[in-house]
């Protein structure tokens, strides 16, 4: 799923990763539930992670290049829901 902008901007590349069905499941509960996690928008890696909880926006110590950088939006993801849904 790479982050493609409107047509007169330049493509940001992340990458392609395929999600599994419990990263798909909490991904949906952390959207619905006002938590939202996104690779940053800049043109080039290595980019950082920004978690937006309660229009409070929290940025990732670390760094990551393609595909790693949707690998570990996912984590972030399991882990808010981990956290908060069960």
């Amino acid at each position: 799923m790479p982050y493609r902008g409107n047509k007169n901007q330049r493509t940001i590349h992340y990458g392609k990763y395929d999600a599994s069905e419990e990263e798909k499941e909490a991904y949906r509960w952390c959207i619905n539930n006002g938590i939202i996690i996104f690779p940053e928008l800049k043109l080039e890696a290595p980019w950082a992670i920004e978690i937006k909880i309660k229009n409070k926006v929290h940025r990732s110590p670390e760094e990551y290049y393609a595909i790693d950088v949707w690998e570990k939006m996912y984590e972030y993801y399991k882990y808010y829901y981990n956290k908060y849904a069960k």
